[in-house]
C-alpha cells in the first residue's frame, strides 16, 4: 500500500508541472500576433485615428479654397418716371495665386443719363493685377492657412501613430494579463486534482487503519483551500477574458465575445525574449511619433510667427488695369496704347504705434518657446522611460531566473517529503506545507512573467514603435 501510494504521489507531482494535454478539438490557440492583427484591423479607435487623418485632408481642401477663382457680378439699373438714370453690368473674375499677386479681369456695360463719373459709358473690358509689396508680400493668411493645413495633416498622422501605439500597448498588456490568469487557473486546477487524489488515498489508508483521522482532516482542509483559490482564479480568468473581448470587433463595427474554447499562448508567455541594448532602445525614443507631432506643431507655429511679422509692415498694394473698348478688343496693343488706356492706384496703411502687431508677434514667439520646452522635456522623459522599463525588464529576467532555481529546490523538497510520508517518517501537514510553498512560488513566477511581458512591450511603447 505504501509503495503504491508513493508511486502515485510521485506521478501526480510530475503531472502537476507538465503542460496539460487536451484534445485539439476542445481548445484553440489564440496567439498575441493574431489578436493584435485583429485589433489593428477592426478596433474603433484605430478607425477613429484614420478618420482624424481624413479630417486633416478636408482641412487642406478647405485651405485651398482661399485660392479659388471668384466670379463677382455687380449689376444694377434705375428707371424713374420714364427716365433711364443708369444701368450697370460689371462681372469680374478674380484669380488668386500662390504669389502675392492677384489677377483680375472683367467687362463693363454701363449706360444712362446719370452715370457715376468714374464709370465708363458703353462696353469696355479690363485685365489687371494687384501686387502686395509690404504686408502680405512674403506670406498672407491664405498661404499661411494652406501651409498650416498641410503641417496639421502630417501632425495628425503622427497623432494617429500615437493613438495606435497606446492602443496596442493596452492590448498587449491585457493579453498577457489574460494569459497569466489562465495559467493561474490551470495551475490551481492541477493542484486541486493532486490534493483530491491524495485525500482519496489517505481515506483508503484510514479505512485500512494505516492513517489517522487527523490526516484525513488535514488533507481535506488542503482540498478546500485549493477550491477557494481555484474559484478566485477562475473569476479573474473570466474577467480577463471579458477585458480581451473589448478589443474584438467585426468589420461592420459590431463587437463580439471571445469564444470560450480560445486559450492564450502559454508557451510564448513563458519565454524570456531579449530586448536588445539599452542605448539602441533609448535612441529609438527619438523617433517616437509624439516627438514628431511636436515638431510639426513647431513648424506650424513658425508659419504663424511669419504671418504675425507681416503685421509689423505697412499695407502697401499696387493695382493696375489695362483697359479696352468693347470686350477684349484692343487696337494696336503697343506702348502708345498702354499710355492711353490704363487705370492704376496705390493703397497704403500703417498703424503708427504698431502695438497690435508687436503684441501678436511677441505672443507667436512665446508660443514657439513654450512648445520647444515641452518638446525637450517630452524627449527626455521618453528616453528615461525606455531606460526605466529596460531596467525593470532586466530585473524581472533575473528574478525569473532565480525562481526557476528555487522551483527545482522546492520540487525536490516536496518529492522528498512525499517519499518520507509514504514511509511513515513525515506527516501530511509537512507535505501540505511543502506543496503550499511550491504553489506560492509558481504563483510568483506567473506574476513575474506577466510583469516581464508588460515591461518588454512597455519599452517599445515608450519608443513609439508599436504599430
Amino acid at each position: 500500500m505504501q509503495r503504491f501510494l508513493f508511486i502515485l504521489l510521485l506521478g501526480i507531482s510530475f503531472i502537476c508541472f507538465c503542460p496539460a494535454i487536451t484534445p485539439a478539438q476542445s481548445l484553440q490557440l489564440f496567439t498575441p500576433e493574431t489578436f493584435i492583427s485583429l485589433v489593428k484591423a477592426t478596433h474603433p479607435v484605430t478607425r477613429q485615428a484614420g478618420i482624424a487623418v481624413d479630417k486633416a485632408n478636408a482641412e487642406i481642401l478647405s485651405a485651398k479654397g482661399g485660392f479659388d477663382p471668384v466670379l463677382d457680378v455687380d449689376a444694377s439699373r434705375k428707371t424713374f418716371d420714364g427716365k433711364n438714370y443708369f444701368n450697370y453690368y460689371n462681372p469680374e473674375l478674380k484669380i488668386a495665386t500662390p504669389l502675392p499677386i492677384d489677377i483680375k479681369t472683367g467687362i463693363e456695360d454701363n449706360g444712362g443719363g446719370s452715370l457715376s463719373s468714374e464709370a465708363s459709358k458703353g462696353q469696355s473690358s479690363y485685365l489687371g493685377v494687384e501686387l502686395a509689396l509690404g504686408k502680405g508680400f512674403l506670406i498672407d493668411k491664405r498661404r499661411a492657412a494652406l501651409k498650416q493645413a498641410k503641417l496639421f495633416k502630417s501632425q495628425t498622422e503622427q497623432e494617429r501613430k500615437v493613438t495606435i501605439n497606446n492602443l496596442l500597448f493596452d492590448a498587449y498588456t491585457d493579453y498577457w494579463q489574460w494569459a497569466g490568469a489562465y495559467q493561474q487557473y490551470t495551475v490551481f486546477n492541477r493542484f486541486l486534482d493532486i490534493s483530491a487524489n491524495r485525500l482519496r488515498l489517505i481515506r483508503i489508508g484510514f479505512k485500512n487503519g494505516e492513517r489517522s483521522l487527523m490526516d484525513t482532516i488535514e488533507a481535506f482542509t488542503q482540498v478546500q483551500n485549493y477550491q477557494l483559490l481555484q474559484a478566485d482564479a477562475k473569476l479573474k480568468w473570466l474577467n480577463s477574458t471579458l477585458q480581451i473581448s473589448n478589443y474584438l470587433w467585426l468589420n461592420d463595427d459590431s463587437a463580439y465575445m471571445l469564444p470560450k474554447h480560445f486559450v492564450p499562448d502559454t508557451a510564448q508567455f513563458a519565454m524570456l525574449q531579449p530586448v536588445g541594448s539599452v542605448d539602441a532602445l533609448a535612441q529609438q525614443a527619438a523617433f517616437n511619433p509624439i516627438l514628431k507631432s511636436y515638431e510639426y506643431k513647431l513648424n506650424s507655429l513658425e508659419v504663424e510667427k511669419k504671418l504675425k511679422f507681416q503685421s509689423l509692415l505697412p499695407y502697401f498694394t499696387i493695382k493696375g488695369n489695362v483697359l479696352s473698348k468693347n470686350y477684349y478688343k484692343p487696337k494696336g496693343f503697343d506702348v502708345n496704347y498702354l499710355e492711353n488706356n490704363y487705370k492704376w492706384g496705390v493703397d497704403f496703411k500703417l498703424p503708427l504705434l504698431i502695438r497690435e502687431g508687436r503684441g501678436d508677434y511677441k505672443k507667436a514667439q512665446l508660443k514657439i518657446k513654450e512648445t520647444s520646452l515641452e518638446l525637450e522635456n517630452k524627449r527626455w522623459q521618453l528616453e528615461n522611460k525606455v531606460r526605466s522599463y529596460y531596467n525593470e525588464n532586466t530585473a524581472l529576467a533575473q528574478q525569473l531566473s532565480t525562481t526557476n532555481g528555487m522551483y527545482n529546490n522546492y520540487f525536490a523538497l516536496l518529492k522528498n517529503e512525499e517519499m518520507k510520508f509514504t514511509q511513515g517518517e513525515s506527516s501530511i501537514f509537512l507535505v501540505n506545507s511543502r506543496e503550499t510553498k511550491l504553489l506560492e512560488l509558481v504563483q510568483k513566477q506567473i506574476e513575474l512573467r506577466v510583469k516581464f511581458q508588460k515591461s518588454r512591450y512597455a519599452i517599445d511603447w515608450a519608443a513609439g514603435i508599436l504599430q
